[in-house]
């Protein structure tokens, strides 16, 4: 198995199911949103470019790819690159619900690909300027969707969570599994 994907998280969340890639290639794709693109469209979309990507240069491989992304209604919230970015995300987040969208595609060798998108929904607590300024100078939100990684200080934000857990975290293992599963590659 080739996985796409360079998040050292995604490596950990399949060894939870006892999946170790032979070989990791994360592609170069433009992750950019297309105009009027909803965020769970987004999420699919990225996870079989991604894919697909791989499987050019890998066909013989099983490629696992993955994209999760943080969306307010129809807004799609950027993977934090700069303070500022993160501050937008958190202010917009605090006291909020909002969904998490994880696409996984699983490229098999003879061409198909088998895609889930899978939706969790989170509501942060209203936050403080303090707690904003904390979490910024603790630099977890830096490359993360909607400015935040949940398996960190920021889970303390969560007041409700309603679906995997682990989608959050960037990889819904029920859902993977069960694709790995379908396709005999995965034992039950």
């Amino acid at each position: 198995m080739v996985l796409a994907s360079g998040s050292p998280r995604r490596r950990d969340l399949l060894a939870r199911i006892g999946v170790v890639p032979a070989r990791i290639l994360p592609p170069e794709i433009d992750e950019r949103p297309r105009p009027q693109e909803l965020p769970r469209q987004l999420a699919g979309r990225l996870s079989q470019e991604k894919a697909r990507a791989v499987m050019a240069g890998e066909p013989q491989a099983l490629v696992l790819a993955a994209d999760t992304v943080v969306g307010v209604g129809r807004r799609i919230l950027p993977k934090a690159e700069t303070e500022a970015q993160a501050r937008d995300c958190l202010a917009l987040l605090s006291g909020r619900r909002h969904r998490v969208y994880t696409g996984v595609a699983l490229g098999l060798p003879d061409g198909r690909l088998l895609t889930r998108v899978v939706e969790s929904v989170v509501t942060f607590q209203r936050l403080t300027a303090a707690q904003v300024e904390a979490y910024i100078a603790s630099g977890e939100w830096r490359g993360k969707a909607g400015g935040y990684t949940i398996q960190e200080s920021a889970e303390a934000f969560v007041r409700f969570l309603s679906g995997s857990h682990s989608n959050v975290v960037g990889l819904p293992l029920h859902e993977t599994a069960q694709l790995l599963r379908g396709i005999g590659w995965l034992r039950p």
